[in-house]
């Protein structure tokens, strides 16, 4: 069991880490497409996130888990946005020839 000032710090680290990313998210939906972030970038990212995620339960570590679950639940929409945005796109590349 980790010390309560441990606990803590972990809470506020990840707590910050995870909010950096509602600003990206908002932009995301406001702009109906993620063609500023990079595929492999997201991919990467989530992979890692997932895999703390696994660690953190494996520890167990409270903080380890919520933060890497919180990032998570805010970089699936921005990769479902970019996905059907992308798709869309192409579909109507396709209709237009």
């Amino acid at each position: 069991m980790l010390p309560k000032y441990l606990a803590a710090l972990g809470f506020v680290a990840g707590s910050l880490t995870t909010l950096s990313f509602i600003p990206q998210l908002l932009r995301t939906w406001q702009l109906r497409g993620a063609h500023g972030i990079s595929g492999w970038w997201l991919a990467t990212f989530m992979t890692g996130v997932t895999l703390w995620l696994f660690y953190g339960l494996m520890l167990p570590s409270v903080p380890v888990i919520v933060a890497n679950a919180a990032t998570l639940s805010l970089t699936l929409p921005i990769l479902a946005i970019k996905i059907y945005y992308r798709r869309r796109a192409q579909s109507a590349g396709e209709n237009g020839r």
